[in-house]
C-alpha cells in the first residue's frame, strides 16, 4: 500500500490532472481513484468518502480551504474514512454515475459533490456542499462526519443494506426507461419539436433574453435548435418566434457582464437574471458552442456585433486556451489571489489611473463604472463594491448625451478597450487548468473550422488543422481515443462524448477544407463507438465502453448539461456521416435515441436540445450542395455558401475524384461547379457566384 508523499504532501501530488494537484497540500490524506482507495476501505473496513469537483468551481475552492485545509476536519477524515478526490472532467463516467445518486437522494445535484460509498462503491449518503458549521439549512461537515461514522460503526450491516437498496432501486429504474423506450415506436419529430418551441417560448425571458431566473446559464443546445427550427419551419407566427428569443437573447448576454468586455469570451453563467454578474470562470466548452451561436446569427440576419462577439471570443480562446502544440485547454479560474473575479472587476480611480479623468468618465458611462459599483465578494467585504464592465445602454445614446458623434466614440472606446486590457494582463491572472480534454476539443475543433469558412479566415482554418493533428498524434491509439492529456502523458480511455463531438468537429473541418481524411477519420470514429458503446438490444449509447472499468451503473447520456449530450451529439454525427457515405443504417442512431428520450421529451424537452437538433435534420427536405473542383477555384463558390445558415444541407466540398459517394460523376475536367440538389433532382451546375446565388435563394 502506498504511502503518502513526504514534505507533507498525498498522494495526489503526482497525479496529472491540475484539480486533484490543487488538494496535493492537504492535511487530508488523499487517494485518486482506483483500486488501491477501496482495498484499503475493505482491508480496514471504513466507508469511502468520495469527493467530485473541478478546478475552476468555486464553491470547491471555498470547501477545500474552509474543511479540506483544516487540520481538525482533515483528522476527521483520516481517522474515519478513506477519502477519494475526482475530477469531473477528468472522469465524466464517475461523476455521472454519483450525481444520479446524488439526485436521487436530495432531489439536486452540484458541485462539489460528496458521497459516502461501501467500501464496494456502493453510496449510502451524498450532498454537495457542506459548510464548516451548521448553517444554511446543511450540517456542518465535521459534525456530518462524526455522525457518519457512528453510524457506519454501530449499524455497518444496516448501512451496507440501505445502500445495496438504493443500487438495486436506481439501476432497475434505469433498465425500466431503456426497456420502455426500447419497445416504443418512433416519437412524432414534428409534435416534438413544436412542443419544445412552445415550452421554450413560455420560459423565454422577453426582457433579459434567457430562460427561466436566476442563475442564467447560455443553453448552446437549446438556443441552437431554435435556430434550426426557424430556417426549417419559420416562426409559425408565434410572438416570441424561435428567431426572436435567440437574437434576443445573444444581444443581451453581448451587453451583459457575463461577456469580458476587454478580453473576449463568456463567462460559465450569471447569479442574476440579466447576465450582469457571472461567476467568472470561463470555460472551453461554453465559449466554442457560443461562437458558433454568434456566427449562425450573423449568418441569418447580418448584424455586426454578432461577428464581432465570435471573432474576440475566438482570439480569446486562441490567445489563452491554445496550447503550442495545438491542444485548447480546459478552463480558467474565478478567483485570482484568493478572491473571486479580482481580474475581472473595476473601480472608477482604477479606470481613471490607466486612462485619466477625462477618457474615464466617457468610457465609465459607456462600460456603467460607478462608485457604488454591481459586485461585492461575500467572502472578501473589505474590497468594498467594484464593477463588472457591461454595455447596458446603446452606443448612440451615450454619444448623443455626451454630444459626441457615434463614429468617434466607437473609435475611442476601442483603444480605451485596448488600454485597459494591457493594464488588466499586468494583474495577477486567474489559475489555468490546462488538461486538454478530447470531447471539448472537439467543440472547439468545429468553433475555428466553421469560423473560418463563414468568416473567410484561413487562421482559423489552420488552428483547426493543427488541432486535429494534435489530437491524432497524441489521443489517438489503436483505434481508440483517450479522454485527456496533461503534461504531455494520454490518459483515461475515451468516453462516448468524445467520439461524438471530435467526430462532429472533423464534419466541420471537412466542410471548411474539402479535406475528404478529415470526414473519413470522422467515420472511423463513429464506428468504433458504435462497436464499444452502443446497446444492442435496446438501441442508444452507453457513456462508457463495454469494456472500460465497470462501475456501480453503466449510464446512457441522454439529458443536455451545458454540453450536449453524448447520444444527442451521437445521432447528429450519425445522421450527416450516413448522408455524406450513404449509409442509412448509420442514420438509426436518430431513431434509437429518439425512441430512449420520447417520454421525457415530452415532459421537459428544455432538456434534450441536442436530441431535438437531431430530429430536426432528420425532418427537414433531403437537400445537398456539392462543390467541385480545386481549392482555389472553389473559393468563390463556397463563400456564397457561407454567407447563408443551411443547418440541415450536406455541403461537400471537394477535388475530383475523391470517392465520396456523393461526389460521384460530378468532374468538371479542371474547372469547378456547384451542384445543388433537392429531393433527389439536382439543378444544372452553378459555375459562377451569381448562379448558385440564384439557385440557393429562398432555400433554408
Amino acid at each position: 500500500m502506498t504511502a503518502p508523499e513526504p514534505s507533507g504532501r498525498n498522494r495526489l501530488a503526482g497525479e496529472s490532472s491540475p484539480y486533484l494537484r490543487q488538494h496535493a497540500d492537504n492535511p487530508v490524506d488523499w487517494y485518486p481513484w482506483g483500486e488501491e482507495a477501496f482495498a484499503r476501505a475493505r482491508a480496514e473496513g471504513k466507508p469511502v468518502l468520495l469527493s467530485v469537483g473541478y478546478s475552476t468551481c468555486h464553491w470547491c475552492h471555498v470547501m477545500a480551504h474552509e474543511s479540506f485545509e483544516d487540520e481538525s476536519t482533515a483528522a476527521l477524515m483520516n481517522a474515519g474514512f478513506v477519502s477519494v478526490k475526482v475530477d469531473r472532467e477528468e472522469r465524466p463516467d464517475i461523476d455521472s454515475v454519483y450525481m444520479t445518486f446524488t439526485q436521487a437522494m436530495t432531489g439536486q445535484g452540484g458541485w462539489p459533490m460528496t458521497v459516502f460509498l461501501t467500501p464496494g462503491g456502493e453510496p449510502f449518503y451524498a450532498g454537495t456542499y457542506f459548510p464548516p458549521q451548521d448553517g444554511h439549512g446543511r450540517p456542518g461537515f465535521p459534525r456530518l462526519l462524526q455522525s457518519i461514522r457512528r453510524a457506519w460503526e454501530s449499524d455497518r450491516a444496516q448501512v451496507e443494506a440501505s445502500a445495496a437498496d438504493l443500487t438495486s432501486r436506481v439501476r432497475d429504474a434505469l433498465d425500466r426507461a431503456s426497456a420502455t423506450a426500447g419497445s416504443a415506436a418512433a416519437s412524432d419529430a414534428e409534435r416534438a419539436a413544436t412542443l419544445a418551441v412552445d415550452r421554450l417560448a413560455s420560459a423565454f425571458d422577453a426582457t433579459w433574453g434567457g430562460f427561466a431566473r436566476a442563475p442564467k446559464f447560455p443553453s448552446p443546445p437549446n438556443l441552437e435548435f431554435l435556430l434550426m427550427h426557424h430556417a426549417r419551419a419559420g416562426d409559425g407566427g408565434r410572438r416570441p418566434g424561435p428567431l426572436e428569443m435567440v437574437l434576443h437573447t445573444l444581444r443581451r448576454m453581448a451587453e451583459g457582464g457575463i461577456y469580458d468586455h476587454l478580453g473576449g469570451g463568456f463567462a460559465r453563467y450569471s447569479v442574476d437574471e440579466r447576465w450582469l454578474v457571472p461567476h467568472f470562470e470561463k470555460m472551453l466548452y461554453d465559449n466554442a458552442q457560443l461562437v458558433r451561436l454568434y456566427l449562425h446569427a450573423y449568418q441569418l440576419v447580418g448584424e455586426p456585433l454578432f461577428a464581432r462577439v465570435a471573432r474576440e471570443t475566438l482570439a480569446y480562446l486562441e490567445r489563452e486556451m491554445l496550447d503550442p502544440e495545438g491542444g485548447f485547454y480546459s478552463a480558467q479560474d474565478a478567483d485570482s489571489e484568493g478572491v473571486e473575479g479580482k481580474f475581472f472587476v473595476w473601480t472608477p480611480d482604477e479606470v481613471a489611473a490607466v486612462l485619466g479623468d477625462d477618457d474615464a468618465a466617457l468610457l465609465n458611462a459607456v462600460f456603467a463604472v460607478t462608485p457604488d459599483g454591481n459586485f461585492l465578494d461575500p467572502h472578501h467585504p473589505e474590497l468594498g463594491r467594484r464593477t463588472v464592465l457591461s454595455r447596458p445602454r446603446p452606443l448612440d445614446a451615450v454619444a448623443a448625451e455626451r454630444g459626441i458623434a457615434v463614429d468617434e466614440l466607437e473609435g475611442r472606446v476601442a483603444g480605451w478597450r485596448d488600454r485597459m486590457w494591457r493594464a488588466r494582463e499586468e494583474r495577477v491572472h486567474p489559475g489555468l487548468d490546462d488538461k486538454v480534454l478530447t470531447s471539448w476539443n472537439g467543440l472547439a475543433l468545429a468553433a475555428f473550422a466553421e469560423a473560418g469558412r463563414v468568416l473567410d479566415d484561413e487562421r482559423y482554418r489552420e488552428i483547426a488543422r493543427r488541432n486535429a493533428g494534435f489530437v491524432r498524434a497524441r489521443l489517438w491509439r489503436d483505434g481508440r481515443l483517450r479522454h485527456v492529456s496533461t503534461r504531455g502523458e494520454a490518459r483515461i480511455d475515451g468516453m462516448l462524448e468524445d467520439y461524438a463531438y471530435y467526430g462532429l468537429g472533423l464534419v466541420e473541418l471537412y466542410r471548411a477544407t474539402g479535406e475528404i481524411d478529415r470526414l473519413r477519420w470522422a467515420a472511423e470514429l463513429f464506428e468504433a463507438a458504435r462497436e464499444r458503446f452502443r446497446d444492442p438490444e435496446r438501441g442508444g449509447f452507453f457513456e462508457s465502453p463495454a469494456d472500460g472499468e465497470r462501475l456501480v451503473l453503466r449510464q446512457k447520456p441522454l439529458f443536455d448539461a451545458a454540453t450536449p449530450s453524448g447520444n444527442g451529439a451521437m445521432a447528429m454525427l450519425g445522421f450527416w456521416l450516413a448522408r455524406y457515405f450513404e449509409r442509412p443504417e448509420w442514420e438509426e442512431a436518430v431513431g434509437e435515441v429518439a425512441a430512449l428520450v420520447r417520454e421525457q421529451l415530452a415532459r421537459s424537452p428544455s432538456g434534450f436540445g441536442s436530441v431535438l437538433q437531431a430530429l430536426e435534420l432528420t425532418l427537414a427536405p433531403r437537400r445537398e450542395i456539392a462543390v467541385v473542383g480545386p481549392a482555389p477555384a472553389r473559393a468563390p463558390l463556397e463563400r456564397e455558401i457561407a454567407r447563408r445558415f443551411l443547418p440541415t444541407v450536406v455541403i461537400a466540398p471537394a477535388a475530383e475524384g475523391q470517392g465520396l459517394p456523393l461526389l460521384d460523376g460530378r468532374g468538371v475536367d479542371g474547372g469547378v461547379a456547384a451542384y445543388v440538389c433537392e429531393q433527389m433532382v439536382c439543378d444544372l451546375p452553378a459555375r459562377s457566384p451569381e448562379e448558385l446565388a440564384a439557385q440557393l435563394a429562398g432555400r433554408r
